[in-house]
């Protein structure tokens, strides 16, 4: 059993013993602790719900719908729904935040709560503590039963979040339907099934093949949206003759396309090509986290605008495209972050803007694809130990790397002429990372080895 509390939420393993597991026990007094903490700042007692489709989705939500009814809180529950939906609604309601349950591109044993503040964006580090302080000290009273909370449940918000996206000015709804686009989708038998297909429906397109589209829970492949595990839409695009794939995780924050190839476009350049036709409409600045790709610093500055780098985590992008007024933004495993719409990643906005770019460039997928920077990325990690200082080798590497340009915003990142290699501590689970990227799958995999040998080297001393 495994429950891990860190900026990205309270995540872990259903069942097991409480504080070792996502529990009964760990859903209610998180969950009571957020929405007290919200009540007690604003006084406003409405607080949005929703989920994706995993199996214990249902039992994590009455939990959470009535742990917030417990303490006066009026609930908006948008039942089925995507992250991104959820944070949309939380400002349409005025809410004074909301919780989204879903363990994102976990397998099925997980689950999680992510917290959102009133603006419908991930609370802060510093919030975040101070929910998992209320949570532990259990310093708080339930409300009597006069004054129990109450519970709408709204299923209107598949359809404002449609809405939402056609009216973004640079989607092309026109473009596209007259692209007459076959579209193959993935959805992992979660919600994306509901809201991807619809949203398509929306855009035009009528040749639609959906795959795991059914909204049960019962993950047909692991559900990060990778290439190892996305050979059934592969097979789809290739035998459909699509002019492309979708796939999305589970609870619809990161997005993927596969060419009409059957091969990924790469989730790395689906921020890429989003900002590529965002810049060309709209000259500004853009922003992705330090473990993701080189080419969206290209495709930056082919369009005029300054690339800026911040620490992986969506809270952290999105905290630094604020700060430099970025135009587009996101993070490179597919997440994209439009801040025209919101401020969160949203794979339905990125459906949209791909698919109006596409549709104005006349091209194939895989022609497209030619014509953007070439880059390479190697993904690689080290399962931590509990005697391993992480801190003390990570100061090592930086000492040795100490002549080489090199960031330590986040784990250690550094950047030499060619290549890079981020090394950096998940916040999700217990592994370092090493992430590297070069001109080519050999150098982005010789320098990682490198590194790691380097590590090994330390550690082994």
């Amino acid at each position: 059993m495994t429950l891990i509390k860190s900026i990205s939420g309270i995540r872990g393993t259903i069942g097991g013993r409480a504080s070792e597991g996502l529990t009964p026990i760990d859903i209610v007094k998180f969950t009571a602790a957020f929405g007290k903490i919200l009540i007690g700042k604003s006084g406003n007692k409405k607080i949005v719900v929703g989920r994706d489709a995993r199996e214990s989705g249902e039992m994590v939500s009455n939990l959470v719908v009535g742990t917030l009814q417990s303490i006066g809180a009026e609930v908006i529950n948008l039942g089925l729904s995507t992250t991104p939906t959820v944070e949309i609604a939380v400002p349409l309601e005025k809410a004074a935040g909301g919780i989204i349950l879903t363990a994102s591109h976990n397998p099925g044993q997980w689950n999680a709560l992510k917290l959102l503040n009133e603006k419908g964006e991930f609370i802060s580090d510093i919030e975040g503590k101070e929910v998992l302080a209320l949570g532990e000290s259990l310093d708080f009273d339930f409300a009597e039963v006069q004054d129990l909370g109450q519970v709408i449940n709204d299923e209107s918000y598949l359809q404002k979040h449609i809405d939402a996206v056609i009216a973004l000015e640079y989607v092309d709804v026109e473009a596209i339907k007259n692209a007459n686009f076959k579209v193959a989708v993935d959805a992992v038998n979660s919600t994306g099934g509901i809201f991807i297909p619809a949203l398509l429906e929306a855009l035009g397109v009528q040749t639609i093949y959906k795959i795991h589209c059914e909204p049960n829970g019962k993950f047909p492949h692991n559900p990060e949206p990778l290439k190892e595990h996305l050979t059934d839409l592969s097979a789809a695009v290739l035998e459909n003759g699509a002019d492309l794939g979708i796939a999305v995780d589970p609870d619809v924050d990161r997005l993927v396309f596969m060419m009409e190839d059957g091969e990924l476009f790469g989730e790395e350049y689906t921020l890429v090509a989003v900002a590529d036709y965002i810049l060309s409409k709209q000259k500004g600045n853009t922003v992705s986290n330090l473990s993701s790709t080189r080419a969206l610093r290209d495709v930056t500055l082919k369009h005029g605008g300054e690339y800026f780098a911040a620490a992986v985590g969506e809270v952290n992008v999105v905290t630094k495209m604020k700060e430099v007024d970025a135009v587009i933004g996101g993070e490179g495993n597919g997440g994209v972050i439009y801040p025209a719409s919101h401020y969160g990643r949203d794979a339905l906005v990125g459906v949209a803007i791909l698919l109006s770019h596409l549709a104005k460039l006349g091209k194939k997928m895989s022609e497209y694809r030619a014509e953007l920077p070439q880059y390479y990325m190697s993904k690689n990690k080290i399962t931590l130990t509990p005697d391993l200082d992480i801190d003390g080798l990570l100061d090592a590497m930086q000492k040795k790397y100490a002549h080489e340009n090199h960031t330590t915003i986040d784990g250690l990142k550094i950047d030499f002429e060619n290549e890079w290699v981020h090394l950096r501590k998940s916040n999700t689970e217990p592994i370092i990372r090493i992430y590297s990227e070069g001109p080519t799958p050999e150098a982005a995999e010789a320098i990682a080895q490198k590194i790691m040998n380097e590590m090994q080297e330390i550690i082994s001393k």
